[in-house]
């Protein structure tokens, strides 16, 4: 790979058009200020935090895509603002007027520097209490959520791109019933959504999740948990946290929900090694060795929007660092979805040396150890600046059909191919040889049995989402909610968390699967797209 090449068209646009701080920059120049800015001397004006040789590996590993800093990183490098973290983790302490308003005030504060939040009102009572001090009854903790969607559909964070936000409550509160359906949008809604991504529905902006406890391993048919199930199922959301043994006070998630933590205003320090790129298990280890240190420098160099962040920072260490590409390396060596032998093998160096460079890092800076070091993040846009799969997610679809609107009205579609799936095919990989997570939506079980897997090196979390038939399809309905459940109910103690996306489930279906040859065939060329308005409730796949 050429010093600053891109693998994909996409990713040198995503590079051009969000992350370069002018036109003239390239990607050596932004690899080089990005480990400079947060490891070095930072233009001369601070003492380096890593030695000149690991730097300049670090920023020769950059340049190659081996491992890429969370996006924030990515943004404020060079700034004179430093908000390298990418979430901010928030929890109400107490039922009141002024701990609503604290909360949010935080939540704007933190949005403001660019960061996601993630929030718990488990502590909120119900709704309908009576209210001691004013004689009046308790609006529930749900209008309290609705009202914080507000405030991220209108805050654009850092003012450079939209709110990211999340949302739990504990499975027991009176008020989860009401919770479990907040996002059940109508068809109206959803048909506003995929006509206008900003059009507003309840809860938009925000993920959602109940938290299950200890208490709940006594009760696994409870009627919410059941709920739950079939909520997900339908509408994807809420999704599920397990928080069990010595983690049950661990409710709180980032966005993304990749990152844990029990502390009020805890953050997300994030970067993630590009599993694809690396050949080799010993180089493995020495990527992973200097991106930890990265880390932990920039658990020095990173501004926070209000004190209680410094303390909980100081107090945590807390960093995440994740991995990226797993299923392109998986495709790579011809093995399938799976976590097999040798995967299991750098999955240990992942575990074992994350915590040891860390540590030793730390302790020459005489930080506190880290509460965290690894957690893995779905790594979205930052994948496709590198032109591989997410997280650990598989390859979405080998091809397939692009629907979008023009003039905000007129459908029109076109044939593409995926990046990464184009890529191994011209390195001779099959077509039929990539096994899609539209292929994986038919056994969702081996989904959650990856995750499982891969959880069980992982500290913190891991962000990822099981793909699902559409509601109502042979493959996901009502008679299946019980089987479903069982699946969950037997992995959940190895799991941090779960959430599924049934196909057509929020307004509007974007992505349809075609076959390879005819993408190919008709790739580039445009087409109107006739389709009924009622497809735009997503029920017909289109």
């Amino acid at each position: 790979m050429a010093e600053h090449e891109f693998k994909t068209q996409l990713g040198y646009e995503i590079f051009k058009n969000k992350y370069a701080q002018n036109r003239y920059e390239t990607w050596h120049d932004r690899a080089h200020t990005v480990v400079d800015a947060v490891c070095g001397t930072n233009m001369g004006t601070e003492t380096p935090l890593m030695d000149k040789a690991d730097r300049d590996q670090l920023v020769q590993y950059l340049l190659e895509f081996k491992w890429l800093p969370g996006g924030r990183y990515l943004w404020y490098a060079g700034r004179e603002a430093r908000f390298y973290n990418n979430c901010y983790l928030l929890k109400a302490e107490r039922d009141s007027r002024e701990e609503w308003a604290d909360l949010w005030q935080r939540a704007g504060s933190c949005l403001m520097t660019g960061g996601g939040i993630g929030m718990d009102v488990s502590a909120f009572r119900p709704k309908g209490r009576t209210l001691s001090k004013t004689g009046g009854v308790s609006s529930g903790p749900i209008p309290f959520l609705l009202a914080t969607n507000e405030i991220g559909r209108n805050v654009m964070q850092g003012g450079s791109r939209r709110s990211a936000m999340y949302g739990s409550m504990n499975w027991q509160h009176e008020d989860a019933q009401d919770f479990l359906t907040i996002k059940n949008w109508t068809d109206e809604q959803k048909a506003a959504k995929a006509a206008d991504f900003n059009a507003p529905a309840p809860l938009d902006m925000m993920n959602v999740s109940l938290n299950y406890d200890d208490a709940w391993l006594n009760d696994q048919d409870s009627e919410v948990f059941m709920t739950n199930v079939r909520q997900a199922m339908m509408t994807g959301e809420p999704g599920f946290s397990f928080n069990f043994g010595d983690k049950q006070n661990e409710t709180l998630r980032n966005a993304c929900c990749e990152v844990v933590s029990e502390d009020d205003s805890d953050v997300c320090n994030l970067s993630s090694v590009n599993m694809a790129n690396i050949e080799s298990i010993t180089e493995f280890n020495d990527v992973v060795r200097l991106v930890s240190k990265f880390l932990v420098c920039g658990l020095m160099r990173a501004d926070l929007p209000y004190t209680k962040v410094y303390d909980v920072r100081k107090m945590n260490s807390r960093l995440g660092l994740g991995l990226m590409g797993m299923h392109e390396w998986l495709l790579k060596r011809g093995f399938k979805y799976e976590v097999n032998d040798e995967l299991k093998r750098w999955l240990k160096v992942y575990r074992d040396e994350s915590k040891r460079a860390a540590d030793s890092h730390a302790s020459r800076f005489y930080l506190n150890l880290p509460k965290g070091y690894r957690a893995i993040a779905p790594t979205g846009t930052i994948s496709m600046l590198a032109g591989t799969t997410s997280g650990i997610e598989p390859v979405f679809s080998v091809a397939y059909k692009r629907r979008y609107l023009t003039d905000g009205t007129k459908w029109k579609y076109q044939f593409a191919v995926d990046g990464t799936a184009e890529a191994l095919i011209n390195d001779g990989v099959e077509p039929t040889m990539i096994e899609s997570a539209v292929d994986l939506a038919l056994n969702p079980e081996r989904r959650i049995k990856f995750q499982y897997d891969v959880q069980s090196y992982v500290d913190q979390a891991i962000s990822s989402t099981i793909n699902l038939p559409e509601w109502g399809s042979e493959l996901n309905n009502e008679s299946l909610v019980p089987q479903y459940a069982k699946w969950i109910k037997q992995y959940a103690k190895g799991l941090r968390g779960l959430t599924v996306y049934p196909n057509g489930s929020r307004g509007g279906q974007p992505i349809t699967t075609v076959p390879y040859e005819e993408a190919v065939s008709k790739r580039g060329m445009i087409f109107e797209d006739n389709s009924e308005e009622q497809c735009l409730s997503g029920v017909c796949g289109i």
